[in-house]
């Protein structure tokens, strides 16, 4: 036999990022294609799966026209997408109108009038994650008070990456990583609650079947095989949702291993044997991709995106060769501890952990006419690393962390990475496998899915360290000093954003 390959997808937020892995766990060949989001009103936030569907085909063809791999030799398709998002979809697997996706908040009354009918202590034992606006029950819901014709159209309500599997196979599935996501599923006994259902007086039968992340739970139709250049029949891995297949990729598959993530948004996660209730219910649980385990996060909205707008907003652009984002940290970098004491909020899209708090919004404090731009880049830096502070404190209060394993995009800033350290007063591992991390992840998934991997030990022998970012143990000291400026300021402003919320959605 020849080599074999796994042919994985991350549905991610900007785009689709598909890649080629070999079976000593290699990436072979990357593939990336683009994709527009649409913001029809306040707070709601959509993206046309046919877009999603498009970007799969295009990311194929590159893939197999860059690697000249034979498609026989692709042992399994696997996925990795975005979570909590809302796709109605018809028996043919058609869309219904446009994907919501995560960062929507529409569903803020229907998330609240749940919450009311249950309690949300008792819910968040349930379901190990708060209920809110941003996970898929609200977003259903909103659609069956606002949009009833549509509600009615939809055979099923599916994630992002299930829409894709669902017109590769006919088959209506998810995965539980990305059922822990929708506010309707027991994280115990990783099944669709009937209480919860109940309560929102949902049909089960508008949900797909739930399955472990390494489950076949297809095989590539003939028809759809000819489109994307492939194999029919090629076996279909379900994956899991990018937060836990980025767990996979960075190599926490054993208990207590921590990583975070950032690109557009961030998180922190970890592994465990059972979910981490935390007492303020900072902390929200997925199942992770690795059977037996479940994978704790604590995301904050707009991570690397808080940077994306500034060099928007500024209008910095690339410079004799170097990227804005090279100019920006070179910036930064010439700049103080503390940004000459200026704070950032980083609220651009409101906020999940550790706040949960829908209306919160962004905001610069302490500007001066002393204040450059070099200024405003450093303190959005800190603000972001502020604010995924307060989610790592969740997880110390309730495990040992020594080291974390930093990846996405925005770890490619060893300006950043140093910032992050230092606020931590943490050691940061960056490995060489960045923007694909969770694509690897949802790879390895597929592998050991299909046999071609043993267990999931092999992404942790396959992932070498690019760098250590070690903490500046002084700076970290200042620093705590500063955090507790920083979430003292976000509390004094909490009654202002309430205010500022009804002139947005005005």
């Amino acid at each position: 036999m020849g080599q074999q390959y796994i042919l994985a997808y991350d549905l991610g937020t900007t785009g689709n990022k598909a890649v080629l892995v070999d079976e000593r766990c290699n990436l072979v060949a990357t593939a990336f294609s683009p994709y527009q989001t649409f913001f029809p009103f306040a707070t709601a936030v959509e993206q046309d799966p046919w877009d999603w569907w498009n970007s799969v085909v295009n990311a194929t063809r590159q893939l197999l026209e860059k690697s000249h791999v034979n498609p026989r030799e692709v042992q399994a398709i696997s996925f990795s997408g975005q979570m909590m998002g809302c796709v109605p979809v018809s028996r043919e697997a058609d869309p219904i109108g446009r994907g919501i996706i995560w960062a929507d908040m529409r569903g803020s009354l229907e998330a609240s009038q749940l919450a009311a009918r249950m309690g949300s202590a008792l819910l968040y034992q349930i379901l190990g994650n708060r209920v809110n606006a941003s996970y898929s029950a609200a977003k259903i819901l909103w659609i069956r008070e606002h949009e009833p014709d549509r509600f009615r159209q939809a055979h099923k309500f599916l994630q992002p990456k299930d829409f894709i599997v669902a017109r590769m196979t006919g088959n209506f599935v998810t995965d539980f990583s990305d059922a822990c996501g929708t506010n309707l599923f027991d994280i115990s006994r990783l099944q669709w609650s009937d209480a919860i259902l109940e309560a929102a007086a949902l049909d089960r039968h508008l949900l797909p079947e739930a399955y472990a992340s390494t489950d076949v739970v297809g095989r590539l139709s003939d028809a759809v095989a000819a489109v994307l250049g492939l194999t029919g029949g090629t076996p279909v891995v379900i994956g899991g949702g990018d937060g836990a297949c980025a767990a996979a990729g960075a190599g926490v598959i054993n208990a207590s291993d921590t990583y975070q993530y950032l690109g557009s948004s961030s998180w922190v996660g970890t592994a465990s044997p059972v979910p981490l209730l935390d007492p303020t219910a900072r902390i929200f649980n997925w199942a992770h991709v690795v059977p037996g385990l479940y994978a704790p996060t604590g995301t904050m909205q707009a991570g690397g995106g808080s940077f994306q707008w500034l060099k928007s907003t500024l209008g910095i652009e690339t410079e004799n060769g170097r990227s804005a984002y090279e100019l920006m940290d070179e910036e930064a970098d010439a700049g103080p501890a503390g940004a000459n004491g200026l704070i950032f909020l980083p609220y651009l899209m409101g906020e999940r952990s550790p706040v949960w708090n829908e209306k919160a919004r962004g905001a610069f404090i302490g500007l001066t006419m002393q204040h450059s731009r070099s200024e405003l880049i450093r303190a959005v830096m800190e603000g972001v690393a502020m604010n995924m502070k307060g989610i790592l404190d969740a997880f110390t209060d309730q495990i040992k962390v020594d080291e974390i394993r930093f990846i996405g995009g925005g770890a490619k800033s060893r300006v950043w990475a140093q910032i992050f350290a230092n606020i931590y007063g943490h050691r940061l591992r960056v490995p060489t496998v960045l923007d694909e991390a969770t694509a690897l992840g949802a790879a390895v998934t597929g592998g050991v899915g299909v046999g071609l991997f043993a267990d999931f030990d092999v992404v942790r022998r396959a992932i070498e360290t690019d760098f250590v970012v070690t903490p500046d143990m002084d700076r970290h000291r200042a620093y705590r000093r500063l955090q507790v400026t920083y979430e003292e300021a976000y509390r004094a402003l909490i009654g202002t954003f309430d205010q500022l919320s009804t002139w947005a959605q005005g």
